[in-house]
């Protein structure tokens, strides 16, 4: 298990163009060159591709083990290759039929559970449960209902924004049913799910991390 700080042609903020399962990773398809070295980190397959024609894969999907949930605004092309990486990989697809898109920024969610955004309907929460295969829980963290970006969860710990308050700490503990612990990455940044990639087998961050927020991260992480 490592953590790696890199970038992605210059930008730190990492976790904006990739998200990943303990299974697959999913990336920007212009970071197909980074894609050798995502695998090794994360010890799984990685796939580059496009959402809405834009490497930003991390805004804009969620995943599990179970599942990938996407936005509406696919073109064809790319509704036909997640429809070939749902047959390639057993797992279960959703094009979530929401005015929010941005949805990897609008889920915090592992193997366990997910955490989802205020901003969902009771419609798309069984949506996303269905899909992930686990228990939602509308919330908010550190007050914000963008919990996608304010967190980084695995199946083996899960890192919030420095804000939280202890009941929010106590609700990510209870439904993604791992420790949970605050911090910052990016030299301060508390939006941490915007700043890395990472399941339990290891992490990229962005390089401006610090070492003791390294030191923190490795530790909610139990990597």
């Amino acid at each position: 298990m490592k953590i790696v700080q890199t970038d992605f042609f210059g930008e730190h903020n990492l976790g904006i163009f990739g998200k990943s399962s303990d299974e697959i990773c999913l990336i920007g398809k212009s970071l197909e060159e980074k894609r050798r070295e995502v695998e090794d980190v994360l010890k799984v397959k990685c796939i580059a591709l496009t959402i809405s024609n834009t490497d930003l894969v991390g805004i804009f999907c969620a995943l599990n083990k179970n599942g990938i949930i996407l936005p509406k605004i696919l073109n064809e092309n790319e509704k036909r290759f997640f429809s070939e990486l749902k047959k390639n990989f057993g797992i279960n697809l959703l094009i979530l039929n929401s005015k929010f898109t941005a949805l990897g920024n609008l889920i915090l969610c592992n193997d366990s559970g997910a955490l989802i955004s205020e901003l969902f309907n009771k419609k798309e929460k069984k949506a996303i449960e269905d899909v992930l295969g686990v228990e939602a829980q509308f919330s908010k963290i550190a007050g914000i209902k963008s919990v996608g970006s304010c967190g980084i969860a695995t199946n083996k710990g899960c890192l919030i924004h420095r804000d939280a308050s202890e009941e929010e700490i106590k609700v990510v503990e209870e439904l993604l049913k791992v420790p949970v612990d605050i911090g910052t990455l990016n030299f301060g940044s508390p939006f941490v799910g915007a700043c890395c990639i990472a399941n339990s087998k290891g992490a990229l961050v962005g390089r401006s991390t610090t070492g003791p927020e390294i030191a923190r991260f490795q530790e909610a992480l139990s990597l």
